[in-house]
């Protein structure tokens, strides 16, 4: 039994180990010229970066895939953080976030004024929408009937009210809180998968117990060791990497597929940006209604050496915007940046030290962008990097600009032609309809037995352990419909 992976991101890493590890020989396919998608990495001058996802959390996902055929010869190495996050204000409001929920209740109470029991009522009620939605449609294919028909989803489904689906992320925290700033934190979680918390579901309140419920992690070689980790793993598993290669043509003779008209495998899985993949090598195998949806956020991203160290300042830092509802009208409805836009900065010298020379310090600096639709992105990144660096240096109390030594950025447009993202968009599509998890692409084809996908662009989305789950989604069905046991 064979088959080709198109694209080695961490959903293609994991489904490439899983099915090795159930005798399958698997090649696969990469148009970069190394492997981890999106999880890349950058260094210059004794500064080096993670370049894309900086948030871990369930990391007993990793370590599944590492230990799948009961040998443990692959390393890797992470700690759980006390401090989750930093987070600030126009106004200079500050406070942490904790993993020890009783101090965030605390800090909570100090900071914002918000009452111990408001916070303990949202995180329970996050850990219910947990419990209802893991393994039912996180877990699991929402496009399998076979999903429905057992047990525990018909248990679900007599608890789907309290999942919130219909109702509004925004206005359901706008109920549970007395301060608009724990409003705007608890908001913040709709960008984890690229949505507007004013039009996404209230689903998406589940994400605060991937956090306060699991932990937060960094893994002590940094976020790309999670992408070496899995590398490794799969090349001890005998998965065949070629990379610097583009597919361009897909073809199906009988029950096969022939990839760029000399590969061929029974079984293709596609790692591809889904839309990317439809107006391309899969135009003739993926329906016309998946060419098109919304795209998830982008994002921009400045890679700053920082010449000092700042320690009112941790892992991860959020200085909020004075107007979120706006800031996410001129993302999702004006197709720009805000003026005033939320910065995220990851430094990951403040736990790994040798990622920035003594005395320095790396600065990952993010905003939400919009996914690319012919905006003059030039004027834009320039305006951006102004407005950042005022907003960041007033709230610190000094002149950013003159301690940046090394700059280099990654843009929406980047993002597209190096990672093959539709539109450059982040997480594929947005879950700012309601009803978005089902809309999602599926894990397999009903059209053409032995096509499957997997990644942010597929169920169940996008970021780390959705990716990580993708993969497994998509082998558990290749398992069942080639009887891989």
């Amino acid at each position: 039994m064979t088959a080709i992976v198109i694209g080695a991101g961490i959903a293609g890493l994991s489904s490439a180990i899983r099915l090795a590890a159930k005798g399958v020989h698997v090649t696969v396919l990469e148009q970069q010229d190394t492997y981890g998608g999106k999880m890349g990495v950058w260094e210059q001058d004794g500064y080096r970066y993670d370049t894309g996802p900086s948030l871990f959390t369930m990391p007993q996902y990793v370590n599944e895939l590492l230990t799948i055929d009961g040998k443990s010869d692959v390393t890797f190495e992470y700690d759980e953080l006390e401090n989750i996050g930093n987070y600030f204000w126009e106004d200079g409001t500050q406070m942490t976030a904790t993993k020890d929920v009783e101090q965030l209740k605390d800090e909570f109470l100090k900071q914002l004024s918000e009452p111990k029991e408001n916070i303990d009522a949202y995180l329970a009620d996050s850990k219910i929408k947990f419990e209802i939605t893991n393994h039912v449609f996180l877990e699991k294919s929402l496009h399998k009937l076979k999903t429905y028909l057992s047990w525990g989803t018909v248990k679900s489904f007599f608890r789907l009210s309290k999942v919130d689906i219909f109702k509004n992320m925004n206005a359901q925290n706008e109920l549970r809180f007395n301060n608009p700033k724990t409003v705007q934190f608890f908001n913040r979680y709709a960008t984890y998968n690229g949505s507007n918390p004013y039009q996404a579901s209230a689903t998406l309140n589940v994400i605060p117990h991937y956090e306060f419920g699991f932990g937060a992690f960094f893994p002590k070689k940094g976020i790309r060791s999670i992408a070496d980790a899995l590398y490794q793993k799969a090349i001890h598993l005998g998965v065949i990497f070629q990379f610097s290669t583009q597919v361009s043509k897909v073809e199906k003779i009988g029950e096969r597929y022939i990839v760029n008209g000399d590969t061929e495998s029974d079984i293709l899985i596609c790692n591809m940006d889904v839309a990317s993949a439809a107006k391309g090598p899969l135009k003739n195998f993926v329906s016309s209604k998946r060419k098109k949806y919304e795209p998830s956020s982008s994002a921009l991203i400045f890679y700053w050496g920082i010449d000092r160290e700042f320690k009112e300042l941790d892992l991860h830092n959020i200085f909020f915007s004075s107007d979120y509802k706006k800031e996410f009208k001129n993302i999702f409805h004006n197709r720009k940046i805000d003026n005033d836009p939320t910065v995220y900065i990851h430094i990951s010298s403040k736990c790994k030290v040798d990622d920035a020379p003594v005395g320095c310090e790396n600065w990952f600096v993010m905003v939400n962008a919009p996914y690319v639709a012919g905006q003059d992105w030039e004027k834009m990144i320039n305006e951006a990097r102004e407005n950042i660096l005022i907003k960041v240096s007033k709230r610190l109390g000094t002149d950013i600009s003159r301690h940046i030594k090394l700059e280099h950025k990654l843009t929406p447009e980047l993002i597209q032609s190096k990672t093959g993202s539709y539109k450059g968009a982040l997480y594929g599509s947005s879950s700012n309809d309601r009803m978005a998890a089902f809309l999602r692409q599926p894990n397999f084809s009903s059209g053409h037995k032995g096509l499957y996908f997997c990644g942010g662009s597929v169920h169940p989305g996008g970021g780390i352990p959705l990716c990580l789950l993708s993969g497994k989604i998509t082998t558990d069905i290749i398992a069942h419909d080639f009887k891989l046991y």
